[in-house]
């Protein structure tokens, strides 16, 4: 009776590990009161939030006070763009939703001896958080798509492999 106990605790949670790790779309990230109010509260399908501040003079103050609007139907990234001197102190940090072709901009560039300045977009709520600061961060990180299907799928085929099996062992 313990042993089946034990293998009914044990298969439990493969279930749940199983149904949160495949259920989870770290990409996609909305506020905390978002959630809570449906789909309803969001202006379009797939619509998104990003940092958004027009020449703060650091990250810090952009991201703490930058304006909470939803993009615009027609951008799918979020953008950053960082200037700084010779000798990397941020002189201005501007950031904004933008469009596919804008993104192509990514990467560094050294403007004569005046600054340098870093571009970097990426995909998903709110995900222009950090600075780009070299070759290494300012990139163009589009999501890789993947089938929504396939997960569930693979979610619901164990949910009907597992009723028989934790039935057998519950007794009556």
């Amino acid at each position: 009776m313990a042993a089946d106990l034990a293998l009914v605790s044990v298969l439990i949670q493969l279930f749940v590990d199983l149904v949160t790790s495949d259920s989870i779309d770290f990409y996609n990230i909305m506020p905390a009161a978002e959630v809570f109010m449906s789909c309803a509260a969001t202006p379009y399908p797939k619509s998104f939030k990003c940092f958004t501040c027009e020449q703060a003079s650091d990250n810090y103050r952009c991201n703490r006070w930058a304006e909470d609007v939803w993009c615009p139907q027609n951008t799918q990234y979020c953008m950053t763009i960082h200037h700084f001197n010779h000798h990397g102190k941020t002189t201005f940090v501007t950031k904004r939703c933008a469009v596919h072709e804008e993104c192509q901009l990514a990467g560094c560039r050294h403007h004569k001896n005046t600054h340098h300045e870093c571009i970097s977009c990426c995909e998903g709520m709110v995900c222009n958080v950090e600075l780009p600061t070299n070759h290494s961060n300012a990139v163009f990180a589009e999501r890789q798509t993947q089938s929504s299907a396939a997960p569930t799928f693979r979610i619901w085929d164990s949910v009907i492999l597992m009723v028989p099996v934790l039935t057998g062992l519950l007794p009556l």
